[in-house]
């Protein structure tokens, strides 16, 4: 047997380690310039200790000690120091500077490519608030990144008060706003919208929050947030922070690498304001984030407010030696039953797609201003996410699949279908004595997320057989009780004597982007918008 590392973890050889070190020393070099110290946190943390700060997502990396005590990998560092500074310094006398360069351990998507472990390197400024440690943190980020050789980055902000200020005045409390909180997180603001209907709120508060979560652009669009949000009565001091670091980046020299994209809140809960990421030429992933989060130490007993970042080393590496060409838009275009009505839509919008309507074996289509990457639906996801194509069109079904890191800008009203759960019509009432008997129900379906999804929703057990065609033999052989299937008309369902026992979900051909190509890229933002006023478009 070949000896190898575990999956998502990899050696560094001397040649690429000198590499690394080189910029981590021009990091740090910049961090300490500022009057940063550096700390080291241990590798494990208590998952209990955690939680009194955040929720902690479930991973595979943690065990039990010898004491029986829950441990987890750090997925994060921000909040191992902030335990740190809380219960073994002086947070609340004067401000503490932080500096660190250490790994951390995420869970990533399987077979995406991407690295389980990540060396960051970051800053905390803990005890000094307001707009000075805003500033101070903003303008720290991009003296680093420029300090490190990195060309042609941007920062894009947004600021958590305006999110929860709009929640506010629109009425909305308790699990409706947690719901909320989670469609803005997961950049589904198609689903936003639509659970947005489904709320007992004024259309003036309805549209307000789906307007502000799409506010993007330089610092004129503050004008537009700032009437959103006073159309509905709700507290415009996020308005201020953000005004702070417009007027920081140009006093700075970077107001134009700078913008805002309200949709930014990042991925942890714990920020209270001010939020960022930065983006290099050739990542589809952000390189750095950070932000305010003001809460955090008082979950150890200290009330101090804080603020920093962290940056990837392996994305700024990458980043740095990225050959990064200047090409056109490229658009991945679903084949199969989406393809003609996706290419109606992009010429209804402007589009030459004169070759695209017969492009024979060919994969690429381009013309001057797009490139078209012809791929199945189910795959669109992942070109997307993965910076393989900077926006594309799908059912809302391969997104739930796929499962990946994409913002969902508009419902393109076509491709209509809908998910069923069906069972043999002989068989009425043998899937549930079957459940009443074993504690669970077999589904046999070529879309176990979606069918997990409803199995948790309605709170039953399942055991999900997954297969990738001819679904409907599952409970006719007694392979499964049920399956849970996409149907537009429901003939295939009654040829094979097949009845509909409820219904999972609707289903339609949605737009979407790469998170970092859409806030960088002004070309999406306006393909977002055409397609979203077209007839039909939601």
């Amino acid at each position: 047997m070949i000896p190898v590392t575990p999956r998502g973890f990899r050696d560094i050889l001397p040649e690429e380690a000198l590499k690394r070190e080189e910029i981590t020393d021009k990091v740090k070099a910049c961090f300490s310039a500022h009057g940063y110290l550096p700390v080291e946190t241990p590798l494990l943390e208590d998952r209990h200790s955690m939680e009194r700060a955040t929720a902690v997502e479930d991973t595979p990396f943690q065990m039990f000690d010898d004491g029986g005590r829950l441990l987890i990998l750090r997925s994060d560092l921000t909040l191992p120091i902030a335990r740190l500074v809380a219960t073994r310094m002086h947070a609340d006398e004067s401000p503490v500077r932080l500096r660190y360069a250490a790994p951390i351990v995420r869970d990533t998507t399987v077979f995406m490519g991407k690295s389980r472990q990540v060396t960051q390197l970051g800053i905390e400024l803990i005890g000094q608030s307001g707009k000075k440690a805003d500033v101070e943190v903003l303008s720290l980020l991009a003296e680093s990144l420029n300090a490190a050789g990195l060309a042609g980055w941007r920062i894009v902000c947004g600021d958590v008060k305006l999110a929860r200020a709009a929640l506010d005045a629109a009425g909305i409390y308790g699990e409706d706003r947690t719901e909320v909180l989670r469609f803005i997180h997961r950049s589904d603001l198609v689903g936003l919208d639509v659970f947005l209907e489904t709320l007992d709120i004024s259309e003036n508060a309805r549209r307000a929050v789906s307007q502000l979560m799409r506010v993007s652009g330089d610092a004129a669009a503050l004008d537009e947030a700032t009437a959103i949000l006073e159309s509905i009565g709700a507290d415009t001091t996020g308005i201020e922070e953000l005004q702070v670091g417009f007027d920081a980046a140009r006093e700075l020299g970077f107001s134009d690498a700078l913008s805002m994209d309200l949709s930014v809140l990042n991925s942890f809960d714990y920020y209270t304001g001010l939020v960022f990421e930065a983006h290099a030429p050739g990542l589809s992933a952000p390189l750095a984030s950070g932000g305010r989060y003001d809460g955090v130490l008082a979950q150890w007993g200290v009330d101090a407010p804080a603020a920093g970042f962290s940056i990837s080393l392996d994305g700024l590496e990458e980043a740095i030696g990225a050959c990064v060409e200047d090409r056109p838009l490229r658009i991945a275009v679903p084949k199969g039953s989406l393809f003609e009505e996706s290419v109606n839509v992009l010429e209804s919008v402007g589009f030459d797609v004169s070759e695209l309507r017969n492009p024979g074996r060919h994969l690429i289509i381009r013309t001057d201003d797009v490139e078209y990457i012809i791929v199945r639906a189910s795959d669109a996801p992942a070109f997307v996410a993965t910076g393989g194509a900077d926006c594309g069109i799908c059912g809302r079904d391969s997104l739930i699949e796929a499962n990946l890191d994409v913002v969902q800008l508009v419902d393109l009203g076509y491709g209509t279908c809908r998910f069923v759960v069906a069972e043999p019509a002989e068989a009425k009432g043998a899937a549930d004595a079957a459940y009443a008997r074993r504690g669970t129900v077999r589904v046999a379906t070529k879309y176990p997320r979606i069918t997990q999804r409803y199995y948790d929703r309605i709170g039953k057990q399942v055991d999900i057989i997954t297969l990738h065609g001819n679904i409907e033999l599952g409970p006719v052989v007694g392979l499964s009780d049920r399956i849970v299937d996409i149907t537009a008309t429901g003939t295939t369902l009654r040829e094979n004597n097949l009845v509909i026992v409820d219904d999972v979900m609707e289903c339609s051909a949605r737009f979407f982007a790469n998170p970092v190509r859409v806030r960088c890229d002004a070309r999406i933002r306006e393909l977002a918008r055409k397609l979203a006023a077209l007839e039909g478009a939601e």
